[in-house]
Order: C-alpha cells, then sequence, then structure tokens
C-alpha cells in the first residue's frame, strides 16, 4: 500500500509540474483556449486519444468484457468510429472555420437566437460529464487511500482545477501526453499480459471461458446500437472533442493523428475487455461487475505495479474531467456571457477567472449529485437529441435555417426529457425519441422559412 501511495503521490507531483509549464506557453487567448492551433501529429492524437477515453472507457470497458466477454469492445469502438468520421468528414471545414466553440458554428449559419440555445444545451452537457468525471476521480481515490468521499474529490478535482486554471489548453495538451503515456503502459502492457497470466494463459480463455465471451454481438444489438446513438453522435458534436480539433495545426494533421486516435480506441476497448474476460477466471463470483476494474487490479498486480494501473485510471478520468472543466469555461467566456454583458468576449485574464469559478461550480456539484451513470445519460441524451441535427445540417444543408435549427433544438430537448420522465433514464426511447422529433422539426421548420442569403452562404463556400 506504501508503494501503491508513493505512486501515486509522483504521478500528481508530475501532473501538477507538467501542468504548471503550461503557464508559459498560454500567453494569448487562443494559446490558452485552444493551443494556439498549432499541435502537431504527436501531441495531437496523444491529447485526443486521452480525452476520449475516459472513465467510463476505462472501467467500463473491464466490466462489460468481464460480464459479456469480447463484445465488452464495442463502448470503445463506437468512441473510436466517431473519431474516424469527425477526423475524415469534418476536421478539415471546422479547422477552416476559426472559432472556439460548437455554438460559433451555429452563429455563421444560423440567427444569434440559435447560438445562445445551443451554448445552454453545450454548457450543461460538458459541466455534467465534468461532474460525474470527478466523482469518478474521488471514488477511485477513496477506495485506494481509505479517505472520505468528500476529501477524495477535493483533492483529485482540486488539481485538474489547478492546472487547468493555470494553462489552459496547453496545460491540458502537456498533461494528456503523460496521461496518455501511463494509460498505455497501465493498461495494455503491464495489467493485460499480468491479467492474462494471472489466468491461465490464452489456453484457460478456451476452457473456462463459455462461447458466448468470443461472440462480438453476445452484449446484444440493442446495447450496440444504443452505444452508437450516445457515444459516436455525442463524440460528432460535443464542444470537448471539438475544441481539440480547433488545436490541431492544420488539416492534414487533424485527418491523420485524428484516424490514429481512432484506432487507438478500439484498441484501447479490446485490451480492456481482454482483460475483463481474463479477471472472469481469475474472480468468476463478483456480486458487483461495477468493481471488476478495481478487484482484478489488486487481485493480479503486486503493490506499487497496481498503483501505476489505478494512475491509468485516475489519467483516463482527469483528463476528461478537464477537458470537460475547460469546455465548459469556454463556452461561458465566448458565447455566454458576451449576450449577458452585451459586448465581445473578454482576453487571456478573464479565461482563467471563468475557468477557475467553472471548476469550483464542478467540484461544488460534484458533493452533491449522487447518480453518475443518471447523470452522464441524462447529459449525453439532451446533447445528441437536441444538437446533432441542426449541427449537421449546418454543416451539409445550405437550405436550413436558423427556425429550422432553434425548433429543432427544443422538439429534441423536450422529447427526450419527455421520455426520461415517462420510461426512465436508462431507457432507449429518449434518444430516439429526441432524434426523430428534432429531424422532423429541424426539416419542416426549414422549408416553412426563408435560409438567409449571407451567413448560410459563407459557411457552405469553405
Amino acid at each position: 500500500m506504501n508503494l501503491d501511495l508513493l505512486t501515486i503521490a509522483i504521478y500528481f507531483l508530475v501532473i501538477g509540474a507538467v501542468g504548471w509549464l503550461g503557464i508559459r506557453k498560454a500567453a494569448t487567448k487562443e494559446d490558452y483556449l485552444v493551443a494556439g492551433r498549432n499541435l502537431g501529429p504527436g501531441l495531437y492524437l496523444g491529447t485526443l486519444s486521452a480525452v476520449v477515453l475516459g472513465g467510463a472507457s476505462t472501467i467500463g470497458s473491464v466490466k462489460l468484457g468481464y460480464s459479456y466477454g469480447i463484445s465488452g469492445v464495442w463502448l470503445c469502438a463506437s468512441l473510436g468510429a466517431g473519431i474516424v468520421v469527425l477526423s475524415t468528414l469534418l476536421a478539415k471545414p471546422l479547422l477552416q472555420l476559426k472559432v472556439y466553440t460548437v455554438s460559433q458554428v451555429f452563429a455563421r449559419r444560423y440567427h444569434p437566437a440559435a447560438r445562445v440555445t445551443s451554448a445552454v444545451i453545450m454548457l450543461a452537457y460538458d459541466l455534467m460529464v465534468a461532474v460525474t468525471s470527478a466523482i469518478a476521480i474521488g471514488s477511485v481515490m477513496q477506495v485506494m487511500f481509505g479517505l472520505s468521499l468528500v476529501t477524495a474529490i477535493l483533492l483529485g478535482g482540486g488539481v485538474v482545477v489547478l492546472y487547468s486554471t493555470l494553462g489552459g489548453m496547453w496545460s491540458l495538451t502537456l498533461t494528456d501526453i503523460i496521461q496518455f503515456i501511463i494509460m498505455t503502459v497501465g493498461m495494455m502492457l503491464v495489467l493485460l499480459p499480468m491479467s492474462i497470466g494471472k489466468a491461465g494463459g490464452w489456453q484457460a480463455f478456451s476452457q473456462r471461458l463459455p462461447d458466448s465471451y468470443y461472440q462480438l454481438s453476445s452484449i446484444g444489438g440493442d446495447t450496440i446500437i444504443l452505444f452508437f446513438m450516445i457515444y459516436f453522435f455525442g463524440i460528432l458534436i460535443g464542444q470537448d472533442i471539438w475544441q481539440r480539433v480547433f488545436t490541431a495545426r492544420s488539416p492534414t494533421v487533424a485527418r491523420y493523428a485524428g484516424l490514429g486516435a481512432g484506432i487507438y480506441c478500439v484498441l484501447y476497448g479490446v485490451c480492456g475487455a481482454l482483460i475483463g474476460m481474463a479477471g472472469k477466471i481469475v474472480l468468476p463470483s463478483l456480486t458487483n461487475a461495477d468493481s471488476a476494474f478495481a478487484a482484478i487490479t489488486q487481485a493480479v498486480l503486486p503493490a506499487g505495479v497496481s498503483g501505476l494501473v489505478a494512475a491509468a485510471a485516475l489519467a483516463a478520468l482527469m483528463s476528461t474531467a478537464s477537458a470537460c472543466l475547460l469546455a465548459s469555461a469556454t463556452i461561458t467566456l465566448e458565447d455566454v456571457l458576451p449576450v449577458i454583458r452585451r459586448r465581445p468576449a473578454s482576453g487571456l485574464r478573464s479565461g482563467r477567472w471563468i475557468t477557475l469559478l467553472m471548476g469550483v461550480l464542478m467540484l461544488g456539484l460534484a458533493l452533491l449529485v449522487h447518480d453518475v451513470l443518471a447523470a452522464l445519460t441524462l447529459a449525453y441524451n439532451l446533447l445528441v437529441g437536441g444538437m446533432l441535427v441542426p449541427l449537421v445540417g449546418a454543416v451539409f444543408w445550405p437550405r436550413a435555417t436558423s427556425t429550422g435549427a432553434i425548433a429543432s433544438m427544443l422538439a429534441g430537448s423536450l422529447t427526450a426529457i419527455g421520455f426520461m420522465c415517462y420510461q426512465g433514464i436508462q431507457a432507449n426511447s429518449p434518444i430516439y425519441g429526441g432524434l426523430i422529433a428534432g429531424a422532423l422539426a429541424f426539416v419542416i421548420g426549414s422549408l416553412a422559412t426563408r435560409p438567409q442569403t449571407a451567413a448560410p452562404q459563407a459557411l457552405w463556400s469553405k
């Protein structure tokens, strides 16, 4: 335990020191929000992979592998597919726009009211994801160190708030590279081979696991579709992901390094599923599959090494938390405050203060929210149901209008909320109903009104 504590302590010190270096890099607002739009392929691939692969993909893939076998790969596969499509189809036109937020794309195509509506939805989504990540960080530290959950959230989440506030996107980029390395080493090079060895090698897999564990469809077709509806489309339109795309030096970097990040996500999912399968052999009678990752780590790894894998889990969680925290601050700075104050967005100093305030809000909400999975599902349902259709239409349909976009966001969001209230947050119907209602409202509203001539043409010509 002392070795594990020392490993985590060293990890926190390294993350804090690297985050501090971001202060020197963040000399302007553009540096602070999008790393000066100057990341090369190595930094871009690492930071994009780290932000996509959060706690849900790390702990969730192991849990699904434990419960269903290799079919557990679908969670990360849906994330990876989203990155591939985003990188190959949307990255180039997005980079050419030179914007900071998803809502600013709406402003290029639609009436300012559409920008405000989209900003509110996106802010709620990113803040809720940051909150759930902060809670997950606290939960891991609570189990490892025997701390109270409140202390663990304030300690782990406080580190995220500190380096995010100091250096913005440059701090996130530098820390994400460290986290990317730790995730790769901890999961792929340490936990995977040692789990397989503890289980008795590959031969034990075929002898001691049921045939269903080798079928990609064993998790169920409905679940696979739901993963793609939520995570694939969530990747395509999330501010935290788009903000990473805006950091690429060129469309070529965004396309090919993004493609590499997508492939890495799928491989990471395969790794998590195999670890879960090995855990099923080593620990066949876990009462709660949610604890599979922690239980397998403790059962398979010696002291000190288990601290490294715990650091890998924390790295995944902290990367997601910091990305969504900065995304929330960017939306507030660029889209919300200018409307309230009726003047253009402020500069670097205001960006730091807003990030700090959003970080305090994140920690406060993390101490109040209890049902993490429900909060995360609610966030994704609102995001995909309310924003996917008008956002894709903004890029690909010149006939789209502001009326159609606003109607789509309202109809999609309200329909998703209605289905969640009627059938429960975990039901499949909110995401399907939100998309159908949003698509109908978008098409009908756009065809029933005249498009603006200047703004749509300006975006479409890109």
